[in-house]
């Protein structure tokens, strides 16, 4: 280590820096150089120049070497290719929607219209895309998807009338152009999917437009009348619903009393009967008393009643006569029919063998 003096009234010296060693110069020139190789890609993209590029989301990488289509493909995300020799392109993957516009057709009678856009949804299969590009290029749905909407648009108009065109078979052109796609891609270009095609309404001269717009108006006219007309035998039927309905009701609380009614009577009725069969059996069980209790007497009375009997009630009554007269007719009064023959002696034998008190 070096010593420094110092004169008495100077200034103090300066300490000398000491010499840089030469590699880490070089270290530090390398680093520079590589970071200036990095972040210029990024700065100029999309040039043969980048080293580091990205693959958006939804998105396939494709690369080229030399002209030549590599097998290679990449997911999303930061990848690495040689500058100057390869080349890469992002490939959508997800659905997308391409719109072709202005279509130019004539119909079979020769009238031209226009469809102002077509939209056609439509996806590439992820496994497809070597093979898509490969055989037709990025552009694949310019192929397949906007020349093809032409063609066949064309076809449909040239072989239908502007009538079928514009009015009758207008709805079902969606699925024509969505068919006719899908078929040819899928023998061709099996990787492109068509999900769905929305075509506008085309554009006619104006004098048929005209037309159309009368006809319209006279067919709304039309409808409108027989809505009408169909809210009026609704109204009808709805009266006659209610009108029925009604009678129906009616004739249900009708028939309800009616069968009440009936019911009542005939409830009387067997009440009356009932009460008949009581009245019977009560007069008869009487009859049947009073033919009992008869019987009983004259049973009792046909012992009873002998001659002896006969005659001394006979005898009591005679007795009993306060009064007595005499007189050639008075046996046959008194005595009367058989009693004077049966239980009293005769006259004659009265008169002569004994007085009367």
């Amino acid at each position: 280590m070096e010593a420094t003096r110092t004169r008495p009234g100077s200034s103090p010296p300066v300490a000398m820096p000491r010499p840089v060693d030469a590699g880490i110069i070089l270290a530090m020139i390398a680093v520079s150089i590589l970071l200036i190789a990095m972040l210029v890609p990024f700065m100029i993209g999309g040039t043969n120049l980048e080293i580091v590029h990205q693959v958006p989301e939804g998105h396939v990488g494709v690369y080229w070497r030399g002209g030549a289509l590599l097998k290679t493909t990449s997911s999303p995300g930061f990848h690495l290719m040689i500058p100057l020799l390869t080349r890469y392109e992002p490939i959508q993957v997800t659905i997308q929607t391409d719109q072709v516009k202005d279509i130019p057709c004539g119909t079979k009678g020769g009238v031209m219209i226009y469809f102002e856009k077509i939209e056609v949804v439509n996806r590439l299969n992820r496994d497809y895309v070597y093979d898509t590009i490969l055989n037709f290029g990025v552009s694949y749905d310019k192929t397949w998807i906007y020349d093809k909407i032409h063609h066949e648009i064309n076809q449909f108009c040239s072989a239908h009338s502007l009538q079928e065109v514009y009015i009758d078979k207008f709805d079902q052109i969606d699925e024509i152009m969505k068919d006719a796609i899908q078929r040819d891609c899928t023998r061709y270009a099996p990787g492109i999917e068509i999900i769905g095609v929305r075509v506008t309404k085309p554009t006619i001269p104006k004098s048929i437009a005209r037309n159309y717009e009368i006809m319209e108006e006279e067919r709304t006219k039309v409808l409108i009348a027989v809505e009408r007309q169909k809210v009026v035998e609704k109204e009808a039927e709805t009266q006659k619903k209610k009108a029925v309905t009604e009678a129906e009701k009616d004739a249900h609380v009708s028939k309800i009393f009616m069968e009440q009614r009936l019911m009542e009577k005939e409830s009387n009725k067997r009440q009356q009967e009932i009460e008949n069969e009581i009245y019977l059996s009560r007069e008869k069980s009487l009859t049947d008393a009073d033919f009992y209790r008869v019987v009983k007497e004259a049973e009792a009375n046909s012992l009873k009643l002998t001659p002896e009997y006969l005659e001394l009630k006979f005898i009591e009554s005679i007795a009993n006569n306060s009064k007595i007269y005499f007189g050639e007719k008075i046996p046959r009064m008194i005595l009367g029919q058989s009693l004077s023959g049966n239980f009293v002696p005769k006259v004659s034998e009265i008169d002569h063998e004994q007085p009367l008190l």
